[in-house]
């Protein structure tokens, strides 16, 4: 596990486009066949959007061979829903770059066969070769998609009743009413982001830092779910200094001297 300390969240998430951006880029050079991402919602990764969209208008940046799949979808919301998904990727970043519609990828909150849905994703995502870099967030409670605590390391897309925990942080997309927001979600499971040949963390703010410690300094745990991916060859966190607060100095200090010696 890699992790990258910027000063602020800002810093990571432009860090984070441009890496992405050159693995595109690099991908683009080596071969015709399409890049696969994993994608998240939620606030964390809006920065890094916003900077691929500029990089995509800069044209230094393209997403027509990309084909994207996304980490979840809350159960119950339509696409056409403020706070679904989908919604919230159309607005932030899949209207302003130039990725083709029927490869961009989100699980269907309204389905009415759940299982069949979660096996044909897992299936679209194995014919596609498997993903090439998943990039996600992380919970207040150490949580990877809506992979909440216990979750097991061999887990597949499915269907996830959330914690009372993610329904009050994400409350505040629905007005701050708890009750407004849904009890379940469909997601990629464990196993399904571990099997990306990278996975890219973006980690901020102080609420963010106890579970950071726990997934960085302590072992591998089922109640922490991101502390599953330091066993990942090649998962790096980005984070900013409100994240790292709660850190050692001296696991401070190795990560920052690491990065300097690269």
């Amino acid at each position: 596990m890699r992790l990258i300390i910027h000063e602020n969240h800002k810093d990571a998430s432009r860090w984070a486009a441009l890496y992405i951006a050159d693995k595109i880029n690099a991908h683009y050079t080596a071969t015709t066949k399409p890049f696969v991402l994993g994608l998240p919602t939620g606030s964390s990764p809006l920065l890094i959007y916003q900077e691929l969209v500029q990089l995509h208008k800069a044209g230094t940046l393209s997403f027509a061979n990309v084909h994207s799949y996304n980490m979840d979808e809350y159960i119950g919301l339509p696409a056409s829903h403020p706070q679904s998904y989908r919604y919230f990727m159309q607005e932030h970043f899949f209207n302003h770059v130039d990725i083709d519609p029927a490869h961009a990828h989100v699980l269907n909150g309204m389905t009415e066969d759940t299982m069949k849905e979660c096996q044909q994703y897992e299936e679209a995502i194995a014919k596609e070769g498997g993903i090439n870099l998943f990039l996600g967030g992380m919970g207040s409670n150490g949580h990877i998609a809506f992979n909440e605590p216990g979750s097991s390391m061999q887990s597949r897309t499915r269907i996830k009743t959330l914690t009372e925990e993610t329904r009050i942080a994400n409350s505040r997309f629905f007005d701050g009413d708890v009750s407004k927001v849904p009890t379940t979600a469909l997601t990629v499971g464990v196993a399904t982001i571990m099997d990306s040949r990278e996975v890219l963390i973006i980690v901020n703010g102080k609420n963010k830092a106890r579970a950071l410690r726990a997934v960085v300094e302590e072992g591998v745990n089922h109640m922490w779910t991101l502390s599953y991916f330091q066993m990942h060859p090649k998962t790096i966190i980005v984070c900013d200094e409100d994240a790292a607060e709660e850190l050692k100095v001296g696991t401070v200090r190795y990560f920052k001297n690491t990065e300097k010696r690269n």
